[in-house]
């Protein structure tokens, strides 16, 4: 059976690339405007992505000491 995936997970690793994201935009050209934003940017759409990966998996609803295909 699958554990469910918290919130929390899904928020730390957004927040992860964002962070990178935004540190090599600032590093790149120097306006922290267009980090922020890049980095916005980059949170929102890892955690939609992160979350529509994660609803692609299907629960396995079969008992584990017995075959699947038989």
């Amino acid at each position: 059976m699958r554990k469910k995936s918290k919130v929390s997970t899904f928020l730390i690793l957004s927040a992860i690339a964002a962070i990178f994201v935004g540190v090599l935009v600032f590093f790149g050209i120097r306006k922290i405007d267009v980090a922020f934003i890049a980095a916005a940017v980059t949170f929102i759409v890892s955690l939609v992505g992160i979350a529509t990966l994660d609803l692609m998996v299907p629960e396995n609803k079969n008992d584990p000491d017995k075959p699947v295909l038989s």
